[in-house]
């Protein structure tokens, strides 16, 4: 009963011992110790930056599709990849706004939904003129899907869908020089005259910059009956399901209700896409989580060539000290000791080797995140860290194992005769 309450004490002992040999023997040889540990400190580093980017780069576009609300749904015409029109342009299967009259009431799960019309434009006050000018029509129920704010006059009403009036970002009121209360004031988008009604907030940048382009976005809202005087345009629907529950239920009455106005036959394939915002959101976390495996399975290669290193230079350390290992084992140390001190030597030194890669991690990660906007999130996650150390100590476990039991095994007589 004694032994079984001295025993964890023993071991600690041992451990502790061990450990302090250990950091003695990697402190009297730092230069050699430092170099043996560059494959650790890459892997770790690169592991780390790596889970960092993909982390950031996911916080970031979640955030920016969670704006538009969980319930939302995306519905666009697609060419289908099999049957009769899967070889006809885009332009044949394109929505008409006669599409949707009636999907309230056929929908009992949608809540609502806005037509969306888009095209580019030149926008013109006085002198001072925009191109490619992102002009998009809207119906008024797209304020309360979309839910950005108004920072100056008023939303879209239902007695504007024919009017010639425009909301308008304040990066556009900017570069037109107009009046910060522009409220009232008259522009031009292309060859129509259009009255301000309202400021809208800065729509949210989805888009990478490299590549030296710094190209600013501007934007103009038009209602949606007006854009469609200028003739048909190009259309899409957001709608909303009235609950998160309901979500699944709406996109399943919305493809029955488009399939039946399209006069799609039984057994042809849509020509049309509904997406929901979550369906899309657990499609990229699935494709996130992939990429992160690939890309941290990839960039742990250099950990096993740092634990090759630290193997080798722990059978190099094994034949430098087998004199010493062969007096320790004379003088009654036993077989355990002598491979718990090699082991713990192969595992300080990782985790050490951890513990640089780690702060070299960091510094990649603020480089990172000062390449792009998009990047601006990048962050090492608690679990990347923890999990860096873990990987980098079964590597010190495994590759210093057999160095360990080399030196466990030796003979004292021998040891003590090598020279």
């Amino acid at each position: 009963m004694r032994k079984l309450f001295l025993m964890p004490l023993v071991c600690a002992q041992l451990l502790y011992q061990s450990t302090h040999l250990a950091i003695s023997q990697i402190w009297a040889n730092k230069t050699r110790s430092l170099l043996t540990t560059v494959g650790i400190v890459i892997g770790v580093a690169s592991v780390t930056a790596v889970i960092a980017a993909l982390t950031g780069l996911k916080a970031t576009v979640l955030s920016q599709v969670e704006s538009f609300g969980s319930n939302s749904i995306i519905i666009s015409p697609q060419r289908p990849d099999t049957g009769p029109l899967s070889h006809l342009p885009l332009w044949n299967v394109r929505f008409s706004a006669e599409d949707f009259d009636g999907m309230l009431e056929h929908c009992p799960s949608v809540a609502r939904y806005t037509r969306l019309s888009g095209n580019q434009q030149t926008v013109r006050f006085g002198e001072k003129s925009v191109r490619d000018v992102d002009v998009s029509g809207v119906e008024p129920s797209w304020h309360e899907i979309e839910s950005r704010p108004i920072v100056l006059g008023r939303k879209f009403s239902m007695i504007d869908q024919t009017r010639y009036v425009c909301l308008i970002d304040p990066q556009l009121r900017d570069k037109l020089r107009l009046d910060i209360d522009c409220i009232g004031q008259l522009i031009r988008i292309g060859h129509n005259t259009f009255s301000i009604v309202g400021v809208i907030e800065k729509k949210v940048q989805m888009g990478f910059n490299f590549g030296g382009t710094n190209r600013e976005d501007y934007e103009a809202i038009i209602p949606f009956r007006t854009s469609y005087k200028f003739g048909k345009p190009w259309i899409m629907v957001l709608a909303e399901s009235k609950s998160t529950k309901a979500l699944e239920e709406a996109v399943a009455e919305i493809k029955f209700f488009l399939r039946r106005t399209r006069r799609i036959k039984p057994g042809d394939p849509d020509t049309f896409s509904v997406l929901s915002l979550k369906s899309a959101i657990q499609t990229f976390n699935n494709i996130a989580l992939v990429v992160t495996l690939v890309a941290g399975g990839i960039v742990g290669i250099s950990l096993l060539v740092g634990g090759v290193g630290i193997m080798n230079i722990m059978l190099v350390s094994i034949s430098e000290r087998t004199r010493e290992i062969g007096l320790r084992k004379a003088v009654g140390a036993k077989k355990s000791a002598i491979l718990t001190q090699f082991l713990v030597e192969a595992v300080i030194l990782c985790f050490f080797g951890g513990l640089i890669g780690v702060g070299f991690g960091k510094l990649l990660t603020l480089g990172i995140s000062m390449i792009n906007p998009l990047l601006a999130k990048t962050y090492i996650p608690l679990w990347a860290v923890v999990l860096s150390f873990g990987f980098a100590g079964v590597v010190g476990v495994c590759f210093g194992l057999f160095p360990a039991i080399k030196a466990a095994r030796l003979d004292p007589i021998e040891a003590l005769r090598h020279e």
